[in-house]
This record gives C-alpha cells, sequence and structure tokens, in this order.
C-alpha cells in the first residue's frame, strides 16, 4: 500500500495473522512424544538415521513428509548433511522414539527459504525414529536358549538346518522360516548367506535360540532388496538351529573315513583296461559314501562334487583317467580331488 492512498491524519485499522516468530537467539525445541522403554542405546554423532517425518510450519502449513512418498529418510547425523536444527535434534533419539523438533529459520533454511519453505520460517518436524546404526557397529549376538549338552558348536564348513524370523528393529516382520514350513539350509562360510547372518550362525549348538542384529554393512547395504528390505536398514534375525551335519577339513570335498586302499586305482578302474571314466569314477565315489567309508561335502550338490574330483584327476582333459595322472591330495598338495 503506498502512503499517497492515505489521507493525512488518517487513523489505520490493521487485521493481523501472525505465522510465526522467533529471536536469532533462540536455539532448537526438542518435545518428547514417544520414547521407548527400553532404550539401551541413543544417537550420537556419525550415526546414521533411517527416519519418518512431517514437515510444517508453525501455523501448520504442510510442506514435506517422508510418509507421502513411502520410504523413509536416510542420512548420517550430527555432520552437516542436513540442516544444522535437525543435525542436532536427531541427536540423543531412542529407537522407536518420536519427537518433535521445532527449528528457528538461521538453524533451518534461513531468510532464503527453500522451494514450498518461505523465507525467515520457523519449521516443525515430527519424527519417527525407525533405526540407527554406526559404520564401525558388528553384529550383536543374544542367547535365549542352550539345550543342556551344547558341546557340538557350529564352525565353516557345517551344513545347518534352521528357522528363523526376520524383522526390522519397530518389529516389521520381512520372512518367517516358520510361516513358510520349512528350514534354511546353507554351509556355514560358503558365501550363502550375508556376512552378518554367517558371523552369527556361528559357535552355536543344535537346539539353540538367538538373536541376531545385523547393521545394513553386514547385511543388505544401501541398496537393500527391492520389494523386500529397505536399503540401509538394520535386520533382527530370531535363529533356532535345528540340524549340524559336520562339514570337512576346509580345501577338502571329499574325505576318507580310514585307510586308503594301497591299490585305489585298480578299485576304481573295474574292468581293466587301465583307463576310469566318469561313470566308473562316480559309481565307485557314492559306493564309498554309502558304505561310510568316505564322505563328501555336505551341502552342495554331490554329482558336481564328484565331477569336480574326476575333471581334476583328467589332467589332460582327454575325458578319462589313466594310471599316470591319477593321485591323492597328499601327493600333490595344489589339487583338491581325493
Amino acid at each position: 500500500m503506498a502512503r499517497k492512498d492515505i489521507p493525512g491524519q488518517a487513523s489505520l485499522v490493521f487485521d493481523v495473522a501472525l505465522l510465526d516468530l522467533h529471536n536469532p537467539k533462540d536455539g532448537i525445541s526438542i518435545e518428547n512424544k514417544v520414547v521407548p522403554e527400553n532404550c539401551e542405546r541413543r544417537s550420537q554423532s556419525g550415526d546414521f538415521l533411517r527416519y519418518h517425518y512431517n514437515g510444517t510450519l508453525l501455523d501448520g502449513t504442510f510442506f514435506d513428509s517422508s510418509y507421502s512418498r513411502n520410504r523413509t529418510f536416510d542420512t548420517y547425523i550430527g555432520q552437516g548433511y542436513v540442516i544444522a536444527g535437525m543435525d542436532e535434534g536427531l541427536l540423543g533419539v531412542c529407537i522407536g522414539e518420536k519427537r518433535r523438533i521445532v527449528v528457528p529459520p538461521h538453524l533451518g533454511y534461513g531468510e532464503e527459504g527453500r522451494g514450498n519453505i518461505p523465507g525467515s520460517a520457523v519449521l516443525v518436524f515430527d519424527i519417527h525414529v525407525i533405526d540407527f546404526h554406526n559404520p564401525a557397529d558388528s553384529i550383536s549376538i543374544t542367547s535365549h536358549y542352550k539345550p543342556p549338552d551344547c558341546s557340538v558348536l557350529s564352525k565353516k564348513g557345517d551344513y545347518l538346518k534352521y528357522h528363523y524370523n526376520a524383522s526390522l528393529l519397530d518389529g516389521t516382520l520381512l520372512d518367517s522360516t516358520w510361516n513358510l514350513g520349512k528350514t534354511y539350509n546353507i554351509v556355514l562360510g560358503s558365501g550363502q548367506v550375508v556376512l552378518g547372518m554367517d558371523m552369527g550362525l556361528r559357535e552355536m549348538c543344535v537346539g539353540e535360540k538367538r538373536t541376531v542384529i545385523i547393521p545394513p554393512h553386514l547385511g543388505y547395504g544401501e541398496a537393500g532388496v527391492d520389494g523386500e528390505v529397505p536399503g540401509s536398514a538394520v535386520l533382527v534375525f530370531d535363529i533356532e538351529l535345528l540340524e549340524l551335519v559336520a562339514g570337512l577339513p576346509e580345501g577338502y570335498m571329499f574325505v576318507w573315513n580310514g585307510e586308503v586302499s594301497p591299490n585305489l586305482f585298480e578299485e576304481i578302474d573295474k574292468d581293466g583296461d587301465g583307463e576310469v571314466l566318469l561313470e566308473e569314477f562316480s559309481e565307485y565315489i557314492h559306493a564309498q559314501v554309502a558304505s561310510g567309508k568316505g564322505k563328501l561335502a555336505p551341502g552342495f550338490d554331490a554329482e558336481m562334487i564328484v565331477k569336480n574330483m574326476f575333471t581334476n584327476q583328467d589332467r589332460n582333459g582327454d575325458g578319462k583317467v589313466v594310471a599316470e595322472e591319477f593321485k591323492l591330495k597328499d601327493q600333490e598338495a595344489k589339487h583338491d580331488e581325493l
């Protein structure tokens, strides 16, 4: 309104709607809405948080929400990746906590604002912390039950059958073998599960029940699994080990359970023609396993193991093994055949 439009000596009436106010000396304001009773750890600088938020102005005007995008906002805190007020307001939170953070403009988007946020606006963020972790974190293992006899412990190479429930830290169920009605079966240390799960299944006895918490860098990382596991998610596995089949010494896929025959090649070469074909070799190895004289590495494709053993013996690749090619593992350390 120009001054020339106002008559001299006029009394003026202003109808004012106060949108917000702040003082340049103001800090952030925090109001705790929900704080979990069990809060074993609070966030600190350097942690990586996943949280949901609604962002409004002081008068309630909406400007942004992670809920509308159906995904959390993920960031490191205390390191300047978000506005200063949020960087400070996200420190000291618990997993599952809900709090309101009021941010003055000098700790928000300043005099210029951003997008649909006016300049010099006081911001209100209602947040819900889903989870957080630190890049230095390892897995966490809590054992809930061990049977009286817990002397045989799982190790690399063992074949395990186990049940699990997989969830997020907020309790969201991701997967369950109990629901599927069948166990999950792996060879420990063979790369068949994420590294954190492989670590969490070590030194476990049959019948034991434990909870394994896996940070994302030992789980599914920043990418997650599309449609199944959110990116950068901390995972919780409730596990019960049902069966353990002892593996073989590292580097072996087949071992003898006793003395090896001094006439091994002749025994395999049943027709005595001086040549062993894959069929003869496979028949002999499976017979030794069936009789308990030999053992194949558990959890792997038996036919594939036998074929690889044969290929290692067939040094010239002509599809047959002769006596000059045939060697046991301890006779030539660089091969894994027998």
